[in-house]
């Protein structure tokens, strides 16, 4: 390949180098280097032992990002990444990116099971497994040579993503004993903001062929939506100018509803109809939406049992609703189910059973379709079908264990759900 990713300073260090940053925040970045003075490279971080990084550096790190909606399609070439760290064949590199003062933010997605407290993590791993405690050995680092802290703008689809993210740092600097000075760098020179964010990301073309001048294995696409919500730093948009940029970002002092609309509509709707879908052979997204009675399963969930959940006002929650349903019967997204399938139990705790919970405690029912999609997630990972993909205990205690007993571990829902069994027994296959 002839091009090259431009220079410049290095200011963003991003765990994850999925589809979703890349056409996320990355694109963000592209646009602001491109309009505004902001003038930044990302280095990526490869969260996990196996990943893209490989494929994204035979590339240069550059990659072509196709929007495509009824607006039409836009392609922009992506030079926003400088290059790749993996910490799992090269620690030291990684621990250097400590180093350098110019590092001011952190964007991570390590998915909803990304930002979680792992006991058997130690401070003389190298690395250590979990996302979290691989920020603490990074911060310490940075403590130790002296350096300011950074601003944390984490996107896992986690409730108050930031403020969860630092209190298990806080957590690995009690086990560790780390010191009281390290734990009043973490909380007094590093901001950790809570964030939303909301775009359809449709990764890689696969079966299709988009001409970009050259061969990319790393083509990205998604939807013209998009909205990036953070809370809790005011200042943010003097040092990253997204507004300047012409970018949907809003920086409130509280994104809760922002977020509870999201999560619950779009992610909820995509996560209770996804397993279903695909035990009955669909593969897109859209396949569901143009399809008579899978979407009248999805508006039953959506609008039935969903927004009657909600605190917003009904006509505009029903407006997002529908607006939704817009989103994923684009005609240029090929969205596949099975990529929206990864880590099925923690996406359906988090986006899915708070409104089973919370319209059975509105409404002293159990939701018929919600609690219906609760019995095709346990049938989808009994199956054994090939789109699973998550954590190997997770799919193995799913397979092996009865339906009681999935309902009844807590560690899976935060609760014990063994109420829903008669409802979901008919439906087990």
């Amino acid at each position: 390949m002839k091009m090259t990713t431009k220079q410049r300073p290095e200011r963003v260090i991003q765990f994850g180098e999925g589809g979703f940053l890349r056409g996320f925040a990355d694109w963000f970045i592209q646009h602001m280097n491109e309009k505004t003075d902001f003038n930044g490279n990302v280095v990526v971080v490869q969260p996990i032992e196996k990943g893209m990084c490989d494929l994204l550096s035979a590339q240069d790190c550059l990659y072509t990002h196709v929007i495509r909606g009824v607006e039409g399609v836009k392609k922009t070439l992506v030079d926003s990444i400088s290059r790749c760290v993996k910490p799992y064949e090269d620690f030291a590199s990684y621990l250097a990116l400590a180093e350098n003062p110019d590092f001011r933010f952190v964007i991570s997605n390590t998915t909803e099971s990304g930002i979680v407290y792992r006991a058997e993590d130690k401070p003389t791993d190298e690395p250590p497994v979990s996302f979290p405690a691989k920020v603490t050995l990074l911060l310490k680092k940075r403590f130790d040579l002296g350096l300011d802290g950074f601003v944390f703008l984490p996107c896992e689809l986690i409730d108050k993503n930031g403020e969860t993210l630092r209190s298990i740092i806080l957590r690995y600097a009690d086990d560790w004993k780390l010191g009281a000075k390290f734990k009043k760098f973490v909380n007094e020179k590093n901001i950790f903001c809570n964030t939303l964010v909301d775009r359809i990301n449709t990764g890689f073309p696969a079966g299709e062929t988009i001409d970009v001048g050259f061969e990319d294995k790393m083509l990205n696409t998604s939807e013209f939506f998009h909205l990036w919500v953070i809370e809790g730093y005011p200042k943010l948009l003097e040092e990253m100018p997204f507004d300047k940029a012409g970018l949907n970002v809003i920086v409130t002092d509280c994104l809760d509803k922002y977020r509870t609309r999201k999560v619950r509509i779009l992610n909820g709707a995509h996560t209770s109809f996804v397993p279903y879908a695909i035990l009955n052979n669909f593969e897109t997204v859209k396949d569901c939406v143009t399809d008579k009675v899978m979407l009248s399963f999805i508006r039953a969930c959506i609008f039935d049992e969903i927004v009657p959940t909600l605190d917003l006002p009904e006509e505009e929650l029903k407006a997002y609703a529908e607006n939704v349903l817009e989103r994923f019967a684009n005609p240029y997204i090929k969205h596949m189910l099975s990529s929206i399938a990864l880590n099925s139990v923690s996406k359906f705790k988090v986006r899915v059973l708070p409104s089973i919970l919370e319209y059975a405690k509105r409404f002293e029912k159990h939701p018929k379709n919600l609690t219906f999609s609760l019995a095709q997630l346990i049938n989808f990972y009994k199956s054994g079908n090939a789109a699973i993909n998550d954590d190997p205990a997770v799919v193995a205690f799913m397979q092996e264990k009865s339906v009681e007993e999935i309902l009844a571990n807590q560690e899976f829902w935060d609760t014990d759900l063994t109420e829903y069994l008669e409802d979901i027994l008919p439906f087990i296959r």
